[in-house]
């Protein structure tokens, strides 16, 4: 027998098997992303991923994103950016905030303030440190000023954490309400769009018949993937390199798998600089030790672009100076070297010199301690997995950029942001690049900053960040794109 939403495609019309939903009339657009169950209602300045795509959908900024990772209007229907680049101004579209008060320039900007002051002694706050001023303007019209030039802005302003609300509620374009399915064990949230002519927009034809519901809940991957394969889910979203080899396991079709070609950081954060990780040149020599090419024969995952680089290479802006590193050093060489450093540290010490790392649980994590585990002991090091939570020397770090550009990474790993090891050198460079005018250097600086970050060693790179998702066959309304963003909205609409 078939299951229940398997059986209900054999009697689906054609349109709706071309829809965003694919099953029972009355059933939601069902999207799952994995993490812990709670975290779809995790408040505060960093959201885990159901609670950014929660947010994104209930509580739009000025701009958001489309399904293709574009920038596109939201409360702010349309924009002008000045000739020096240094100002941003919104025109608002008509609405009201829940509760019926209108959208006004002085309410959208004190929200906006209100998001901008959350993000304060955060990595996007950090990001966000260029604006100078919100100001309010005529009836709609808000005007933010720079300090200085960021091509990027609309891509910061156009996070989840930068949805504004009035008393804690957002504007759309979904209302959410809890629910719960029981029959699945789902924990998770009903959305459903709003009509234009509620959001103060022009009326759309046939929206009632082109409207449907999305059911968003976080789940472990192992159950997200199961009720995908049951047919009980047209989406999984925020699959990494953790859970990958879980797809293979589960005999997920190759058809329903998708990447998002993304930047980031993915490699290890030395957090303590004491022991046998107080010297550079040791940290280095874990670095040396890693056997990249072995890591991807491992994941087994065509494509996947390792680096020794701290920041990706073929950034926009980045002006390639800093190239990867040990180029003709063979691993064994390097390991040779590596070992030596090892051998002299332990040189009247007694026994062995074991690294706690942490990393999450899941069979990728797995795979990874293991190859770190022959990499390590291959120079005289032992290693010894602890939980993300514990107290480690090492941890892992793998993060998706916001904006690609070098200056997100130096945020990242900035000393006010990475509470790990930092390089206060690489900061005050970093800080020189920013406020330089000059753009030939303004690059020397970037560069010379990166070289401070690579000589400390307090960030171990393996590669970019692996990102996936599984897509049934009839969902038109997803795309991959380089920021790993997949907005609910679109999936709740059915085709014209």
């Amino acid at each position: 027998m078939l299951p229940r939403r398997l059986a209900s495609l054999a009697i689906a019309p054609l349109a709706l098997m071309l829809s965003g939903c694919l099953g029972d009339d009355d059933r939601p657009v069902r999207v799952l992303v994995i993490g812990d169950p709670g975290s779809t209602f995790v408040g505060g300045a960093r959201l885990p991923l159901a609670a950014q795509t929660l947010r994104a959908a209930a509580v739009e900024g000025l701009v958001g994103f489309d399904q293709q990772g574009r920038v596109a209007p939201a409360l702010a229907d349309r924009w002008i950016i000045t000739d020096d680049g240094l100002s941003f101004i919104f025109r608002l579209r008509d609405g009201t905030w829940p509760g019926g008060r209108p959208i006004t320039a002085e309410s959208a900007r004190a929200a906006l303030v209100d998001a901008l002051v959350q993000q304060r002694g955060q990595p996007l706050g950090a990001d966000l440190a260029v604006i100078e001023e919100v100001r309010a303007m005529a009836g709609r019209v808000i005007e933010i000023r720079l300090k200085r030039q960021m091509p990027d802005l609309l891509q910061l302003l156009a996070q989840p954490e930068l949805g504004l609300s009035v008393g804690g509620r957002g504007a759309g374009p979904m209302k959410s309400k809890r629910a719960n399915d029981k029959d699945l064990g789902l924990s998770g949230v009903m959305l459903s769009p709003i009509a234009p002519e509620d959001r103060g927009l022009p009326p759309e034809e046939d929206w009632n018949e082109r409207a449907q519901r999305v059911e968003l809940a976080a789940l472990p991957a192992a159950k997200a993937i199961k009720l995908f394969n049951a047919g009980e889910a047209e989406l999984v979203l925020g699959g990494s390199f953790v859970d990958y080899p879980r797809l293979g396991e589960a005999g997920v079709s190759g058809g329903a798998i998708r990447f998002d070609q993304v930047a980031g950081l993915f490699g290890l954060a030395v957090v303590h600089g004491d022991g046998f990780l107080a010297k550079e040149e040791n940290r280095e020599a874990i670095a040396m030790a890693i056997d990249r090419d072995a890591l991807i024969a491992a994941v087994n995952l065509s494509g996947w672009v390792a680096t020794t680089r701290v920041i990706n290479p073929g950034l926009e802006g980045d002006s390639g100076a800093i190239g990867e590193r040990w180029i003709g050093r063979g691993i064994e060489d390097r390991r040779t070297t590596a070992a030596g450093r090892v051998s002299r540290y332990k040189s009247g010490r007694s026994g062995a010199v074991t690294l706690r790392i942490a990393l999450p649980s899941g069979p990728g994590s797995d795979l990874l301690f293991k190859r770190l585990g022959e990499d390590l002991k291959a120079i005289g090091l032992e290693v010894r997995r602890v939980p993300m939570a514990a107290d480690a020397d090492l941890r892992l770090v793998d993060s998706v950029a916001r904006y690609a550009q070098p200056a997100w990474f130096f945020n990242q790993l900035s000393c006010a942001n990475a509470r790990a090891l930092c390089s206060a050198s690489a900061d005050t460079l970093f800080a020189k690049a920013q406020a330089e005018l000059d753009p030939a250097k303004r690059v020397d600086l970037l560069g010379d900053a990166e070289a401070q970050l690579t000589v400390a060693n307090s960030y171990i790179p393996f590669g970019v960040p692996i990102r996936w998702s599984l897509v049934s066959g009839g969902v038109t309304a997803f795309a991959v794109n380089r920021w790993g963003v997949h907005p609910l909205m679109p999936l709740a609409m059915l085709p014209k």
